[in-house]
């Protein structure tokens, strides 16, 4: 071969290679990048559909004696489908189809009739015994198709939590809120929707999982939710709404160590099983982490940790209470207005002195330099998100501690003023539980992959963001907040052989409306934790607009009572006291 020659060939050696990889490009496009898109359009084109079986992974609870069960899983059983063009006597289908599906004959008649349509879907989710009869009847243009769906085993329990799912533009079946949507690309199977093998989709298949993931991302997720954890604290959460009436109402429950939430529940909620009857799509989403309130007294326990901290104030410091305070032309006050003298820190919090926060809390600023309170406020996480494996997490506001207006400090200390989701206060709150550590609140503690590994979801504590010495003398007047003081009114919540560290709030709902607040609406706050001095576990609830009374002490005191006698005996905790 001469000179001319090989350059010849190796000029259609080069057109054959770059035809090839035009053709390769194209080929992974249609079938790879958009086969899913092409796949739903073929569907419409054929008597009976190209139906894949629907899979996704599971979503497990697991109890405390390690036994998992089902949260979201794939439910099966049988669709019947119609071909009018070759149903030959309408009537005698009618009559043999009416004995096993629920049929509206009318509508069934006009449409196998109707012998230019080829498919007509009947009934959806018929068990095996009925498909089985259905089939037996070998009725001409009447057929039955395996399929499957998503269902939630126990309805309405976490439904917050687990989300649900819902078709994307393209048509296909994706999470949509909660953990459903944060676990889309380990839950989903996309390698799967396909009920046809394609060869070149195989020999790409490679290529596509080294750039998007590949299988071994997809698998099953292993919740850190208790189910009978979570079912008690869904009904005291019932029947603290039905007393109470409030227009939303939750709770958290969670190990203050390491940021796992063992129940987490909001009312109003709704079953993900049936979501045909919901009305405002607002109902998916979760208070507990898209929401932000000003949540009032419970913000008290903090600000005193600050002054403790910082070496501004003792716990043996006293203050002169004057009941009321006037600060850049606005007036603050404690609940009832009244003047206490000379009083010690310990008051502050037993009596939940407005006041008295506010005063320890410019203290602080006065003495250290401007924007001292924001800086230890963002290092309990205010402002900012937790990071926990729920969409759509909303980011509290805090950026008016940074003026250096004494107003701005003195409501923010009492928890007004400013505004956090109810799981950024369930973290601030830990702050004080577990030695004075940031951690990371989170709902998913494992991942069973599809290649049979596991990866388990550990994630460190920060800080520590308060001196232990601080949050234990907080502790220890928490304590005194309990014992002599709530539980003079609500008995049950003293424990004799257990130690609780706890704090109501109250605070007045702003009106976004006409500016200021509501005279008359009140959100309602309550945390604790117990033992207190090696907590197993830290309760929150919260309501918004309880009707019938004032202070969060009357209102979900016994409530939290209620919960706390269950984990320990539950868990059967060990006695501290």
């Amino acid at each position: 071969m001469n000179y001319n020659q090989r350059i010849r060939a190796r000029i259609v050696y080069g057109i054959v290679i770059i035809l090839a990889l035009v053709l390769a490009i194209k080929l992974y496009t249609i079938q790879i990048v958009k086969g899913q898109i092409y796949a739903a359009k073929a569907d419409k084109q054929y008597i009976k559909p190209g139906k894949s079986q629907f899979d996704r992974g599971t979503i497990f609870f697991q109890s405390k004696d390690g036994t998992k069960a089902a949260a979201a899983t794939i439910g099966s059983g049988y669709l019947v489908y119609m071909n009018p063009s070759q149903v030959k006597d309408a009537e005698q289908a009618y009559e043999a189809l009416s004995q096993y599906i629920k049929l509206d004959k009318n509508d069934f008649i006009a449409k196998a009739n109707n012998k230019k349509d080829l498919y007509d879907e009947l009934a959806h989710r018929v068990d095996s015994s009925i498909a089985t009869s259905i089939r037996s009847l070998s009725l001409t243009g009447i057929g039955i198709l395996k399929e499957t769906w998503r269902i939630y085993p126990g309805n309405t329990t976490a439904a917050h939590e687990l989300g649900i799912i819902g078709q994307n533009s393209s048509g296909l079946i994706e999470g949509r809120y909660g953990l459903e949507s944060m676990y889309e690309s380990t839950l989903s199977r996309v390698g799967n929707r396909s009920s046809t093998i394609n060869v070149f989709a195989q020999l790409f298949s490679g290529v596509k999982d080294a750039v998007f993931g590949g299988p071994n991302n997809y698998g099953d997720i292993v919740t850190t939710i208790e189910p009978s954890t979570q079912k008690y604290l869904e009904t005291v959460l019932s029947s603290t709404l039905i007393k109470w009436n409030p227009d939303e109402i939750g709770g958290i429950v969670i190990d203050p160590s390491t940021g796992e939430i063992i129940a987490m529940a909001s009312l109003p909620s709704f079953n993900p099983n049936d979501t045909s009857l919901v009305e405002n799509a607002n109902i998916f989403s979760n208070p507990l982490v898209e929401h932000v309130y000003e949540m009032g007294s419970i913000m008290k326990p903090l600000t005193m940790a600050m002054a403790l901290d910082t070496g501004v104030e003792t716990i043996d410091s006293t203050y002169n209470d004057t009941g009321t305070l006037t600060l850049n032309t606005k007036k603050i006050s404690n609940y009832d207005g009244k003047a206490r003298g000379v009083i010690p820190m310990q008051q502050i919090l037993s009596q939940s002195l407005n006041v008295g926060a506010a005063t320890i809390a410019m203290n602080v600023e006065h003495t250290l330099g401007t924007a001292t309170v924001f800086k230890y406020f963002s290092n309990y996480g205010f402002g900012q998100k937790t990071g926990i494996d729920q969409p759509n997490e909303a980011t509290g506001i805090i950026s008016n501690l940074k003026s250096g207006r004494d107003i701005e400090i003195a409501t923010a200390a009492y928890g007004q003023g400013i505004a956090v989701s109810p799981v950024e206060m369930v973290r601030g709150l830990s702050i004080l539980a577990n030695g004075g550590y940031m951690i990371t609140p989170h709902l998913v503690k494992k991942i069973d992959l599809t290649d049979g590994t596991s990866k388990l979801i550990s994630i460190e504590k920060k800080g520590p963001v308060l001196k232990k010495v601080s949050v234990d003398q907080v502790t220890g007047m928490l304590i005194k907040v309990v014992d002599d003081v709530i539980s003079k009114a609500h008995p049950d919540i003293h424990f004799e052989n257990y130690s609780v560290a706890a704090k109501t709030g109250t605070a007045q709902i702003a009106d976004h409306v006409n500016g200021g607040y509501y005279a008359d609406k009140y959100l309602h706050s309550f945390f604790g934790y117990f033992p207190a001095y090696s907590p197993k576990y830290l309760v929150f609830l919260y309501q918004v607009y309880p009707k019938g009374a004032q202070y969060a002490s009357d209102t979900l005191t016994d409530p939290f009572s209620e919960i706390t006698k269950f984990l320990i005996d539950y868990y059967n905790i060990a006695p501290d006291r």
